[in-house]
């Protein structure tokens, strides 16, 4: 209940608002950080979203020669890939390729679908950072 409620000079309009911007205001808001990139496994978490940002997804990958981190959408998102070691292709929908090779960054709009390959001999490494696009 609205701790002002019970005011003569709240109506219920009021109080509704006055609650629902309470309520608001005590999610927890994003805090600057830095996070180690330690990683055991092919793939870690860095930023995982709400409430530890307003929307942004982050994560390192580690990939063998040869490997993939298989087909997906970027959906309402937009994904960058910041490539820290190593080269591959990004596979995309009709047979499209973009090779890269670090230092480089690749970028995939919202409702892409794509795939990630390690064509070289040494492990790729890259961070990825996955947002909402403007207007979703």
């Amino acid at each position: 209940m609205c701790a002002r409620e019970n005011s003569r000079l709240c109506t219920r309009a009021g109080c509704a608002l006055l609650c629902a911007t309470a309520v608001i205001a005590q999610e927890p808001r994003p805090e600057p950080r830095a996070i180690p990139i330690i990683c055991e496994s092919g793939d870690c978490p860095l930023l995982t979203g709400v409430p530890q940002t307003a929307g942004m997804r982050s994560g390192f990958v580690r990939l063998v020669s040869g490997h993939t981190v298989g087909r997906h959408t970027t959906g309402g998102n937009e994904e960058t890939l910041i490539i820290l070691h190593g080269q591959g292709d990004a596979l995309l929908d009709g047979d499209k390729r973009i090779s890269f090779a670090a230092p480089a960054t690749v970028y995939f709009p919202s409702s892409t679908f794509h795939n990630v390959v390690n064509t070289g001999k040494e492990t790729l490494e890259y961070v990825y950072v996955v947002a909402p696009a403007a207007g979703r």
